[in-house]
């Protein structure tokens, strides 16, 4: 039986309606919408709790009515701005930027119109006070409800259980990031496809997650009833486009909550913008100009920067070297060539921490190349059996706390180095891993850096290199200045657990 048939002998309505959903199902969609009347509930007495707390510290300058309509706008610019919509990733810096934007919107509306209509001449003050208010305490209370939604999503009993439409590289690509992040409150349980990848694909799978296919579009229905399933991504599939729409419209019928991993998602990231034709969305896709005045400018600031921290770090700096001396002997720096923007070749600059050098000894992470050059999936540092250890126990303090890259902060001076970007790489090993990893040469269309989004997001030393190619890359084509603002503020929780810079 194809597909194609399967879709045609089995017409389901397109448009769900709760009431018309499986009672198993109708629970776990009131899952997620409690959590939304969470949020609301708690905006709501929050709001109303600082309008009296803002009512007697201005005495009723703005008025009862005034601030009654302050509330209930507040709340309505919240829902505008989409602050009760379910969603994946609980950012919680957005959150925080939504919360003081809405209610700041709604505070100058009220405070605007009782001086215009009641002509209260303090209510702007009134209003002022009552936005510092609302906003701490909205935003204190979304600070709660999200760490208490981000514990409750990684525990099993409150996990959503999750069926993916495609086993082939996307489809197990996307089981994994699920499993690496277990905060998002998904758990990928199998795959519904056809035709899965054959045996003789089971090379671009090593090192993913092993999940059963637990069968084919038509037994939709049946697999949903029988693992529980609450939430559906559609991957990429030989499947085609009608049958994969008809799965969608399905999941809508059984009232499962369905996503899609868009064709081409390589290139359509944060930059994305979406125009309608009738019904035909048109996918604006940007990437930012490697090439461009922004970068410029942000070099420009990069080299700044680096020569006030130089000179601020200096007291400390000294204070490494000296440990090194008396630890590891001379000569203090450890310098390498490294590969850099658009294939440059630089020394790269940092405190020695081993004993003996690298041409003599033999590099650390020697044996995890050769896996991954193998195509042997390293995906934990633990998974690559350690070389003897030449470090000293200072160096291994100051590798601990990156401290050991501080010196690179002169590359970023000189130019060769960026404060934030790719981590570069050695020639030999550039040379070869362009050939066996996906769009690694890629990564060179900018300048290295001393952290980037790569490390923050714990991909350092022997971990996947794929998948730190893939956090370069999306960094690359969607960068900002907030994004580099992002990192920086991550990077020293990073550093502190261990996870790093390099």
């Amino acid at each position: 039986m194809s597909d194609q048939a399967a879709s045609v002998t089995r017409p389901l309505p397109a448009v769900p309606w709760l009431a018309d959903a499986p009672l198993e199902r109708r629970g776990r969609i009131r899952r997620d919408t409690n959590w939304t009347l969470a949020r609301a509930g708690s905006d709501t007495v929050l709001l109303t709790l600082s309008a009296i707390v803002a009512a007697a510290g201005r005495d009723d300058a703005l008025g009862a009515a005034w601030y009654a309509v302050a509330v209930v706008a507040s709340l309505g610019a919240l829902a505008a701005s989409g602050a009760y919509l379910p969603r994946l990733r609980l950012q919680l810096g957005a959150e925080l930027v939504r919360v003081a934007g809405a209610t700041a919107t709604a505070m100058i509306a009220a405070g605007a119109g009782a001086l215009l209509i009641s002509g209260r001449t303090g209510a702007g003050d009134a209003a002022v006070i009552h936005w510092l208010v609302a906003s701490s305490l909205v935003a204190g209370g979304r600070v709660a409800l999200f760490s208490a939604q981000r514990t409750l999503r990684m525990r099993d009993g409150h996990c959503h259980r999750t069926l993916i439409v495609g086993a082939g590289v996307v489809g197990h690509t996307t089981a994994k990031r699920l499993l690496d992040a277990p905060h998002l409150g998904m758990r990928p349980v199998g795959f519904l496809d056809k035709d899965p990848l054959r045996e003789t694909d089971e090379r671009m799978l090593r090192g993913m997650p092993e999940l059963p296919v637990l069968g084919a579009s038509w037994d939709l229905e049946r697999v949903v009833a029988e693992h529980q399933i609450d939430d559906v991504v559609v991957a990429f599939s030989t499947a085609p486009h009608a049958v994969l729409l008809e799965i969608v419209r399905r999941c809508w019928r059984l009232g499962v909550n369905v996503m899609v991993v868009p064709r081409l998602y390589e290139v359509e990231g944060r930059r994305a913008a979406v125009d309608h034709l009738g019904g035909l969305p048109l996918v604006s896709v940007r990437a930012a100009d490697a090439d461009g005045w922004q970068f410029s400018i942000k070099y420009a600031i990069d080299r700044i920067v680096a020569g006030t921290a130089l000179i601020l770090l200096a007291p400390l700096l000294a204070l490494i070297a000296f440990g090194v001396v008396l630890t590891t002997g001379r000569p203090v720096l450890f310098r390498q060539p490294r590969v850099g923007r658009d294939g440059h070749v630089f020394e790269i600059l940092k405190f020695r921490t081993m004993r003996g050098a690298p041409e003599s000894d033999g590099e650390a992470d020697a044996h995890w190349a050769s896996l991954v050059l193998a195509g042997t999936p390293v995906e934990t540092p633990a998974a690559v059996p350690p070389l003897e250890d030449r470090r000293t126990h200072f160096g291994t303090l100051l590798r601990t706390l990156s401290l050991d890259e501080l010196p690179q902060l002169w590359n970023v001076v000189m130019g060769d180095m960026s404060l934030i970007g790719p981590r570069p790489e050695r020639p030999h090993y550039v040379e070869r891993f362009e050939d066996v990893i996906y769009r690694y040469p890629e990564r060179h269309r900018v300048k290295s850096g001393l952290t980037g989004w790569a490390q923050v997001h714990g991909l350092r030393g022997n971990t996947s290199l794929a998948d730190r190619i893939e956090w370069d890359n999306f960094y690359i084509e969607n960068w900002s200045p907030w994004l580099d603002l992002k990192i920086l503020f991550l990077t020293l929780p990073a550093v502190l657990g261990r996870r790093g810079t390099s």
